[in-house]
């Protein structure tokens, strides 16, 4: 790398990895194609196509790193619970092997299949002939700003709602919370009504309510989210899996809909800037990620950059919920900054939680202390090299980057170390893809107003 992250020195850049062994297929005469299938149980179908070495050169043994760390991606950028590989048999049967209840991506078989998508996962060879075809679609929800509206954000450390009379902001309240180990189901539908309660209150009438929230949400109904990880299995099933269905009839059947909160970020960007091709970027209790495609619409797909890899080193920083290495979390959240604040040499009583710790380095930060901007600038260098490893799997024009993290001047090192890893390293991609944060009234409403844009509601005049 010509710009190394300097508290991370070890870390092997997934985009640079990618490239030099595609340079490798390149000049290799006996490269086959490949494509990687995955499936939905709604009937989305998702390709990737690839070509890869051929069986017997020397170097073989790369591809099936590449494959397997490819296969990660696109399993947290769309989502999919049957896998299909063409072309590649012995890559089909390691990934099976390792994409299995014993194998090293357990946590993925288990999270893909029974969690998200309510069916066995599978991954198995296919001949090219037998590949369905590709079938996907957008959602066209979301700029509806008409009515008096509530919108919410559900996050690891606090709970946001507003109220909005045709799309200006009437009010707002940030109130702090700690869902992450609470038990009770109740802890977590009545802290939402309470706040939705409170921004009814400048309202004359609710016409719509629209939310986001950290996890997978599909058609409104929780199917996975580190938020309610307390709950126990039998009360998530009970009580946190249709809470939003519960709500809405708390509040009359009113129009509901609630998104990943990454998508949200990026709808908010879309908005505020008036661009589309955004990739929206949140690093705040964890990396949140979402997608405004070319047409403007948001995704169906998962966007859960935090579990998605970006360093291919082997000894890599390991996420404590999936066990998984160099993956984005580990990098662009809280957790990222109390690892990196370690190395820096920051010193933190046991008992102080990461985000008291990321309040620590932002006032060393303001201090000018040189640890601090070390853990921004290895943030900064190790994003550069995400956004081109983003950039092979989005068509991207923008990329919109908040949350806590980003808060301060640290934020700005963090934009100015990606943009000088994209000058050094990705010169092309540096030249058409630009890099953006809210400003001051985005940063206080931009992610409720979006929230609240969710629901389409019949023309209505407060």
């Amino acid at each position: 790398m010509k710009i190394v992250p300097p508290l991370d020195p070890g870390f092997v850049s997934a985009a640079l990895w990618t490239r030099e062994y595609r340079r490798l297929v390149d000049r290799d005469a006996s490269s086959r194609p490949c494509k990687l299938v995955l499936m939905q149980a709604d009937g989305s179908v998702f390709h990737h196509e690839e070509r890869l070495l051929g069986a017997s050169h020397p170097e073989a043994a790369r591809t099936l790193r590449h494959v397997e760390r490819l296969l990660k991606f696109l399993l947290w950028q769309k989502g999919g619970s049957r896998v299909r590989v063409a072309g590649a048999p012995e890559v089909a049967a390691f990934l099976k092997k390792e994409y299995s209840p014993s194998g090293a991506r357990a946590f993925d078989h288990a999270f893909m299949g029974d969690k998200v998508y309510e069916e066995p996962f599978t991954v198995e060879a296919a001949g090219f002939d037998e590949l369905p075809a590709g079938q996907s679609q957008s959602l066209a929800i979301g700029r509806n700003l008409e009515g008096c509206r509530i919108g919410f954000d559900l996050g690891g450390s606090d709970r946001k709602a507003a109220a909005l009379i045709d799309g200006k902001v009437v009010y707002s309240e940030e109130i702090a919370w700690d869902p992450y180990f609470q038990k009770d189901p109740a802890y977590h539908i009545e802290g939402v009504h309470d706040s939705l309660k409170r921004a009814a209150a400048h309202l004359p009438r609710v016409d719509a309510i629209g939310g986001s929230a950290a996890g997978v949400y599909v058609n409104n109904e929780v199917r996975v989210a580190s938020l309610f990880r307390g709950v126990s299995a039998d009360d998530f099933d009970a009580h946190i899996r249709r809470m939003f269905f519960s709500l809405r009839e708390r509040w009359g059947g009113v129009p509901f809909e609630v998104v990943n909160d990454g998508e949200v970020t990026a709808l908010a960007a879309s908005m505020s800037l008036g661009l589309n091709s955004v990739l929206g970027i949140s690093m705040g209790t964890s990396q949140a990620g979402g997608y405004v495609t070319p047409a403007g619409t948001i995704t169906p797909w998962l966007n859960e950059l935090a579990f998605a890899p970006i360093d291919y080193r082997v000894d890599a920083p390991r996420d404590e919920w999936s066990g998984d290495a160099g993956c984005g979390v580990q990098y662009f959240s809280q957790q990222g900054v109390g690892r990196l604040a370690v190395l820096a040499g920051f010193e933190f009583p046991a008992e102080m939680g990461l985000p008291e710790r990321l309040v620590e380095v932002q006032k060393a930060m303001a201090a000018g202390d040189h640890r601090a901007r070390a853990v921004y600038e290895t943030i900064g260098v190790c994003f550069g090299h995400a956004l081109a490893h983003y950039a092979d799997f989005y068509e991207l024009s923008h990329v919109l980057i908040l949350g806590r993290v980003t808060s301060g001047p640290g934020g700005e090192i963090i934009l100015e170390r990606a943009r000088a890893v994209l000058r050094a390293e990705f010169p092309e991609l540096a030249g058409r893809l630009s890099l953006h944060t809210p400003d001051e009234n985005n940063k206080r409403h931009g992610q409720a107003v979006a929230a609240a844009s969710l629901p389409a509601t019949a023309p209505v005049v407060c």
